[in-house]
């Protein structure tokens, strides 16, 4: 028994009664022990605690006798995201192995539900700005370490995520990495004038890119392009920003020793990289099946058998490592396309909240708008070659993406007594930032 064991177990089961006072808590709970997974940090009895399934249990009876008025809100996005989960329920009873497709099928729901959860519970400026904070300090404990262990070696080490977890390798750590880095940026905004924090945010962001180039992730490598140029197109000093951009490149690039190049140089000969290949059979199969069948192949398909009746290569079985050939192969075509359209109905509204400024929106939720589109883009480059699409924290980006929509709308609405026809005043307890655009 150590002292990390009753640490975590006591942050856990006292963190009970206060979910049960206010059932929002236990939305933040269960993100610190998703994403960051502390109990895997231990070496005793806590390493197998169900931790997540305590706390899930806990927040579903606080939220059975809660008093709070709970509004689920109904748009778009979630219209939408309502539907991709009956259709993998529906194609997980069509699944051709049921069984081990009802066991993936489990833990997706379980994401799912409490992400569901998330657009009732978060239901205020305050709350959201928790929600981030958790999921910041959560992943930001292993960039900031795995920053700092990359300094130390030299980056000739490959950093990694919490055993266990979505994120335990390198390539899915660096990818999430990179969209949280987005949210750091916000809460340097919100809380710039707090000095102290101000600086260990800055650190925090520093030693976040310096992991991602540690994570030696040749995914992460397009998705720090697809990000950086992201930022270069919307940045108001295009001038200014290109050649600084070039600079950092320079100066990580020179840093980073012979082993991480001769890795990122595999990205322009894929034809003699094994994993590429294998990575583009499995892709192929994934259009197969859905070609074959309008509800995929199920969960759980990637067996020899499916491998031979459908992949150009039967002896290479191997996942997809794609958030699109993934839900390509598991609920068919009608699968991805509710995928992408969740995707893209949410960067429309993050569109709508930037572009609309005389819509009763804060300087601050533009801010945040642009910042969570950032996070997207992180997501949709580098979780191109990951197999990330029933991640947690894209969902989480989405689920804030509609609860800060919701809430400026009931800002502006007269009969909340929000402001119409102008900005929204910056929420109470939360500092203004400056001005502008994203750089």
């Amino acid at each position: 028994m150590g002292l990390r064991d009753l640490l975590v177990t006591a942050l856990v089961f006292g963190s009970l009664p206060l979910i049960l006072w206010r059932p929002y808590i236990g939305i933040l709970v269960w993100s610190w022990l998703s994403y960051m997974n502390p109990h895997r940090l231990t070496y005793g009895f806590a390493y197998n605690m169900p931790f997540a399934q305590i706390v899930a249990l806990t927040l579903l009876v606080a939220i059975l006798f809660s008093r709070e008025r709970k509004t689920f809100p109904l748009t778009g996005v979630t219209a939408v995201w309502l539907l991709f989960v009956a259709w993998m329920c529906l194609t997980t009873a069509l699944a051709v192995y049921p069984d081990m497709a009802m066991i993936q099928l489990t833990k997706v729901l379980k994401i799912q539900l409490v992400a569901l959860l998330t657009l009732v519970l978060i239901n205020d400026r305050q709350k959201l700005d928790y929600l981030i904070i958790a999921i910041v300090v959560s992943i930001g404990f292993f960039s900031v370490k795995g920053g700092i262990f990359t300094i130390l070696t030299g980056g000739a080490f490959r950093v990694w995520g919490p055993t266990g977890s979505f994120i335990q390798e390198n390539n899915s750590l660096a990818v999430a990495v990179l969209m949280i880095i987005p949210l750091m940026i916000y809460l340097y905004r919100m809380y710039s004038e707090n000095r102290k924090l101000k600086w260990l945010i800055i650190a925090a962001i520093g030693l976040s890119v310096v992991s991602v180039f540690g994570s030696q992730s040749r995914g992460a490598l397009v998705s720090i392009a697809a990000v950086a140029g992201f930022f270069w197109w919307k940045s108001s000093s295009k001038l200014l920003t290109a050649p600084l951009m070039v600079l950092a490149a320079v100066v990580f690039l020179t840093f980073m020793p012979a082993s991480w190049h001769e890795r990122m140089q595999t990205i322009e000969n894929y034809e003699e990289d094994a994993s590429a290949m294998q990575r583009l059979n499995s892709w192929e199969y994934s259009l197969n099946v859905a070609n074959d069948s309008i509800v995929g192949a199920g969960f759980s398909s990637w067996t020899k058998e499916m491998f031979h009746r459908y992949a150009p290569r039967p002896e290479w079985v191997f996942v997809a490592h794609s958030i699109y050939f993934a839900p390509l192969a598991d609920h068919g075509w009608p699968g991805l396309l509710m995928f992408l359209l969740i995707l893209g109905l949410t960067w429309r509204s993050l569109a709508i909240i930037i572009g609309n400024r005389a819509g009763g929106w804060s300087e601050n939720d533009v801010f945040l708008a642009r910042m969570l589109q950032v996070s997207l883009v992180a997501y949709m480059s580098g979780g191109a070659f990951l197999s990330l699409t029933y991640f947690d924290l894209p969902w989480h980006i989405v689920a804030m993406a509609v609860i800060l929509r919701s809430l400026t709308q009931r800002v502006g609405d007269p009969a909340a007594g929000g402001p119409v026809g102008g900005r929204a005043v910056v929420q109470e307890g939360h500092m203004a930032g400056p001005r502008g655009r994203l750089l």
